[in-house]
């Protein structure tokens, strides 16, 4: 009850004080209206940080939430401020609010019902046939399937790394300089450039976690276990090289490093949950503003300034603005519903689909008349852009609904090592960030790719099973462990 009321001043006092008393605010509709949003987002993100329960899914979801579509918004708001210049009405403002707060609504609904099937589950027979999100989250690792993922990895690696103007060194100065290098190296095309930078990050995260929980079983294969030893630090030291914070974006690492946190059983457990969940909040407040030292090579000196200043000021925080300029921009052109193709039928090339859709972020930016197009599509102006309030509903039903099962599978199986849900949960959710961010068209690739490789690594549950070499039960089987990060859970 003490952490409940802690969480709760925190976040539902505290830092909203902190942003209402900046110099210049002054009251509107829409800021009262936000302050439903920060309401719900707030004590969404209480529950999660204070369950009994590890929900790595809802903590993505509602973290993101609470900070990018409930402080920031309040600052904006109360300050009439925004990262960009594109302004709108109070109308419009009031709309976005709304349709933030929908979003919400019904990701809190979809999660409602997967919960009371959950408990409805529990209570039932006990061999109740399990439904597609636990069948795929049952999959056990393949061990020769891993190894042979880990010998791509370095496979890639020893072809690519070399290969890149200025070597290793390179992946530690910074992403522009990665960029211009390869544009120097002559390999200009943006969709190249980007396929080789994942085709080395994604199997080598993926091997390297993958290695962390593969069973060890008493007794058996020696060559497996010999394998294990001697791949571990190599893996560790790839993923240094082309996963570190420097050379990758900040979501991207944040994602590789909080998964690799969760694979130790130590850190899974819900009181070490609740001290990372704390320190990710207070990372995510204090010094995510200022990670992105090193994504250009001419840096500028640190200036520190007030959190609302960083909420108005820094175009990382632009996701309630970008919703004001998708509802302005489908009041002029009315809704795209094809547009939800785009990012399913990614792969299709334009001169095979002349008229595909392009991303939500670069046309939100040319409507506003930007000339700097990265910029953010949160997914519930993607959603409305297709089909209005409707597909804003349906879709985070839906999400919510998934995130919610996933979370509960994990759970379920939280004592069987090597399974899916142990390690593609936490991925998913803490990558989750960037898919609510946006825009979908310039991160369904490697999403994609995230959830694939480990699908090919593993098997069904019960084939796995049958592959598992026999052992006499003499102590239960535990994953493999970072060197350093302890022994038994």
């Amino acid at each position: 009850m003490a952490a409940v009321s802690l969480w709760a001043v925190a976040l539902l006092v505290l830092l909203p004080g902190l942003i209402l008393q900046s110099d210049g605010a002054h009251p509107s509709v829409p800021l009262a209206a936000q302050g439903v949003v920060l309401g719900h987002t707030g004590v969404a993100l209480v529950r999660v940080l204070t369950a009994t329960t590890v929900r790595l899914t809802a903590l993505g979801f509602w973290v993101f939430a609470y900070v990018w579509l409930g402080l920031a918004p309040l600052a904006q708001l109360a300050t009439d401020t925004y990262p960009w210049a594109y302004r709108t009405g109070q109308a419009t403002a009031l709309t976005a609010v709304a349709v933030v707060e929908l979003g919400l609504l019904a990701h809190s609904a979809g999660a409602a019902v997967a919960a009371r099937r959950e408990r409805a589950r529990a209570a039932g027979p006990a061999a109740c046939s399990p439904g597609p999100v636990e069948r795929l989250l049952s999959r056990r690792l393949a061990p020769w399937r891993l190894l042979s993922l880990c010998g791509l990895a370095l496979v890639l690696a020893a072809l690519l790394v070399p290969g890149q103007p200025g070597g290793v060194g390179a992946y530690f100065t910074s992403r522009q300089a990665l960029r211009e290098a390869g544009i120097a190296d002559g390999s200009n095309d943006a969709f190249l450039a980007a396929v080789r930078s994942w085709s080395l990050s994604v199997p080598a995260f993926w091997a390297l976690l993958g290695l962390m929980h593969v069973p060890r079983e008493p007794g058996g294969d020696r060559l497996l276990r010999g394998a294990r030893r001697l791949l571990l630090p190599l893996l560790l030291a790839l993923n240094v090289v082309v996963n570190n914070p420097v050379s990758k974006p900040r979501f991207w690492f944040g994602t590789v490093l909080l998964t690799l946190l969760f694979a130790v059983p130590r850190l899974s457990r819900p009181r070490a949950f609740r001290v990372i969940a704390a320190t990710l909040m207070a990372t995510v407040l204090l010094l995510f503003p200022y990670s992105d030292y090193f994504r250009y090579s001419d840096r500028e000196q640190f200036a520190v300034v007030s959190l609302s200043a960083q909420f108005t000021t820094n175009g990382d925080y632009d996701a309630f603005q970008q919703v004001q300029t998708g509802i302005d921009m489908a009041r002029d052109r009315g809704f795209s519903p094809k547009d939800a193709l785009g990012p399913v039928l990614f792969p299709v090339p334009r001169s095979v689909w002349p008229d595909k859709p392009g991303d939500t972020g670069i046309t939100l930016a040319q409507y506003a008349g930007y000339d700097f197009l990265n910029l953010s599509a949160p997914l519930w102006i993607e959603s409305y852009l297709w089909a209005g309030p409707p597909a804003v509903a349906a879709v985070f039903l839906v999400l919510g609904a998934v995130g919610r099962r996933m979370d509960d599978v994990r759970h379920r199986l939280r004592d069987r090592t090597g399974t899916l849900a142990a390690f593609l949960v936490p991925a998913f959710g803490f990558y989750q960030i960037v898919f609510l961010r946006g825009s979908l068209l310039g991160i369904v690739g490697p999403l994609t790719l995230l959830v694939t490789v480990p699908l090919l690594v593993t098997t069904p549950a019960a084939r796995a099973a049958r592959l598992l070499p026999s052992a006499p039960p003499t102590a239960p089987t535990r994953p493999a462990q970072l060197p350093g990060t302890g022994g038994h859970p």
